[in-house]
């Protein structure tokens, strides 16, 4: 039997030779490595609150590099829904809850002109700008110009009556593409108002600018939402 501190020894020179990381090194890895999902691109936004309760967080963009590591861009303090953060297959509109989950990014949008480098469709709003929220309307979950007659003002957000939370803003891809009634319309990675939002993620205006600039469509960037742990856990994304 050799003596523990060979064997020790030994580990170690097996574990560098496989090209593994030493205990604890998986959880010092970057956020993205310890997802299960990133989305396909080379960008991420990730938005983690430190549990389902919260209503602040952290907003990070990465980028991965051509070796596949994930490097940090950038990062802001976030605000989520009043309400906190829920699996987004189990999200209810009207709840102020944020939809955790990965998502892509369809577009970006602002009262204001985009800030300079902005590579990703960018749409201007215009007083006749809404998004409809309409469950009963054929342009749920859309932005439309000018408000259909089948879509309630009441049930619609009037873009521009937001200056200075949809001073910029992008689409965040929750229930987008194969809409569902009922599970929410309208969730944006927008400018922080004065608290918590009705279920979008917020960032402070110059963070927004950043990221807008930073982000380019031909790496596929993708956005995660999630919690530290438990069952929204960012990394089950």
């Amino acid at each position: 039997m050799r003596p523990l501190r060979a064997g020790i020894a030994a580990f170690v020179v097996s574990v560098v030779a496989l090209g593994a990381a030493p205990p604890g090194g998986a959880a010092s890895a970057p956020l993205p490595a310890r997802m299960a999902d990133t989305g396909g691109g080379s960008q991420l936004v990730t938005a983690e609150a430190p549990r389902a309760s919260a209503t602040t967080g952290t907003v990070t963009w990465w980028d991965r590099r051509a070796n596949g590591r994930w490097v940090k861009a950038g990062s802001a303090p976030a605000r989520f829904g009043a309400k906190g953060l829920v699996e987004g297959s189990r999200r209810a509109q009207g709840t102020n809850t944020t939809p955790a989950g990965l998502y892509d990014l369809p577009f970006a949008f602002g009262t204001v002109a985009a800030p300079g480098g902005t590579t990703v469709a960018y749409r201007r709003v215009q007083r006749s700008s809404w998004w409809c929220q309409d469950n009963d309307s054929r342009s749920y979950n859309r932005w439309t110009q000018p408000r259909p007659a089948d879509c309630r003002a009441a049930e619609s957000e009037h873009l521009a009556d937001y200056g200075t939370q949809y001073a910029h803003a992008l689409v965040i891809g929750f229930n987008y593409h194969r809409p569902v009634r009922g599970r929410g319309a309208g969730i944006f990675l927008h400018v922080n108002g004065r608290a918590a939002t009705a279920g979008c993620v917020s960032v402070p205006k110059a963070d927004m600018r950043r990221i807008l600039a930073w982000a380019k469509p031909g790496r596929a960037p993708h956005m995660a939402i999630g919690t530290t742990g438990g069952a929204t856990a960012i990394t089950r994304y």
